[in-house]
């Protein structure tokens, strides 16, 4: 658990919240009056701040989080319910009744505990995980399609595509932080952004040989939610687990290395 996490009232300004996404890279913020949990907001809440000035605030943007932890709670039993509810985080409060927010459990706060507590995940490499094909985007598509898989896929982040090989990735928190999160949106515009211009590359890849336990420490290294699995990578020589090109073979998260520990 994050004890005392960063907060902000719920009649904070939208626009503030969003400077505190860019800036401190955060998945999740809680709401709180007088130190209540009242809501969370999430990166994709971020799209309803049409502009630098914005008549919102926290109250109006935040949702009610789908699961909520208390301190007595078991880590697995936790675990499973984040998992079951297709979240990334639970906040912790002292009680039910009380709402007093006192920290926040996140799958990679989870994934840390099991990885170095000796706990074994049932899969030995990534090739023996059953893990779908990767939904992928091209280096030349518009952030505002780009944005929109990621809202009717469920995935926050997705490789980069050129000329059927992997260049790089890209994710939310990169949209965001690239300040182009409502002018992408705009498809008419000459000013319209392409991915190739905020994706990361190279990007942090793995092979199917890797263990599942080195993808849980590289995820958590790099802090990231997800890693491309690929075959025949071309690897940068000063950073060897990233990857000019590759074959992308299909995409690995932190919740599919959680739940290898679960199971």
């Amino acid at each position: 658990m994050t004890p005392d996490p960063v907060t902000v009232a719920v009649d904070a300004p939208a626009t503030s919240v969003r400077s505190i996404f860019r800036e401190e890279g955060f998945r999740t913020i809680p709401v709180i009056s007088d130190n209540r949990l009242e809501g969370i907001i999430t990166r994709p809440d971020m799209l309803q701040i049409s502009s630098t000035k914005s008549n919102l605030d926290a109250r109006s943007i935040m949702q009610q989080p789908r699961v909520i932890a208390t301190p007595d709670m078991e880590l697995i039993h936790l675990a499973r319910e984040i998992m079951k509810a297709e979240t990334v985080y639970a906040p912790v409060v002292e009680s039910t009744a009380s709402m007093q927010l006192v920290g926040i459990v996140t799958v990679a706060d989870i994934l840390r505990k099991f990885l170095y507590n000796g706990i074994k995940p049932v899969h030995e490499t990534l090739g023996e995980m059953n893990f779908s094909p990767a939904i992928t985007c091209n280096y030349d598509d518009l952030l505002s399609h780009v944005w929109k898989r990621m809202d009717e896929s469920g995935y926050s982040g997705l490789p980069v595509m050129k000329k059927e090989k992997l260049i790089g990735i890209i994710t939310r928190m990169d949209i965001i932080r690239s300040g182009h999160v409502r002018v992408g949106f705009d498809s008419n515009t000459r000013d319209a952004i392409l991915v190739e211009k905020v994706m990361k590359t190279p990007p942090v890849v793995a092979t199917p040989q890797t263990p599942v336990r080195e993808a849980g420490e590289i995820i958590l290294e790099y802090d990231i939610g997800r890693i491309p699995v690929v075959e025949n990578p071309v690897y940068v020589k000063r950073e060897p687990r990233r990857a000019k090109e590759a074959d992308l073979v299909g995409i690995v998260s932190r919740e599919d290395i959680l739940w290898s520990y679960l199971n």
